[in-house]
């Protein structure tokens, strides 16, 4: 009988040492994590921060393409009090059914560019009205992300994506997000483009690979 008390011991004490630490404990910079969450003042506060900065990219974005696609000042509008509507509703969605993470989820400059590709299609640049064109590209758009949205699902719940991402490291993400927003110089600064401007492109990517290779080590 004591030899079993002395194993239920071990047991227990073995359980106490399995059991996890505090998050504070393990990252003492973070103040709060998912199960504590801040009082409501400093959460406002903190979200209000939040928007602020997506509020760049949801103004940027329609400031850019809407013009091109023919629409006008109410339009551009109409898009930017579109994309707030939806990034609030993905942010709820994320907060209470995904990570959980204190993130807002905005607009992507991902998009940028299959949007221009369908604004400079063949079938759009004969339409004479801009309103009509601007709703025929809207429309064309729309349909992309749908088909591009039912893809991802499709990738995700099959579970594909997870042997994809074994060979994706920040290493090899850092560089594809980086020539993303390169091919997005002339759309922010047009006169990047330019044979005046190339000792800045130069400046970037030599700014970019020296941080790459002082904390990657390569």
């Amino acid at each position: 009988m004591a030899g079993g008390g002395g194993v239920g011991g071990g047991g227990g004490q073995k359980q106490d040492d399995l059991a996890p630490h505090p998050v504070k404990d393990q990252l003492p910079g973070v103040s709060y994590c998912i199960t504590s969450p801040p009082p409501w003042p400093e959460a406002i506060l903190l979200g209000f921060q939040h928007y602020l900065v997506m509020l760049g990219t949801t103004v940027i974005i329609p400031t850019a393409l809407v013009p091109q696609m023919g629409g006008n000042n109410e339009d551009k509008a109409v898009v930017i009090q579109t994309l707030l509507f939806v990034a609030g509703i993905n942010t709820l969605l994320q907060s209470f059914f995904g990570t959980r993470l204190p993130a807002v989820i905005g607009g992507s400059y991902t998009f940028v560019l299959p949007t221009i590709s369908i604004i400079l299609a063949g079938r759009y640049t004969n339409e004479p009205d801009p309103h009509t064109k601007f709703l025929k590209i809207m429309r064309g758009t729309q349909g992309a992300l749908i088909v591009a949205s039912a893809l991802q699902i499709i990738v995700g719940f099959s579970g594909l994506w997870r042997n994809v991402a074994r060979y994706l490291s920040p290493l090899s993400a850092a560089p594809l997000i980086a020539l993303v927003g390169f091919g997005l110089y002339e759309l922010g600064f047009p006169s990047v483009r330019s044979e005046h401007c190339v000792s800045t492109r130069y400046l970037f990517n030599h700014t970019y690979l020296r941080l790459n290779n002082k904390y990657t080590g390569c």
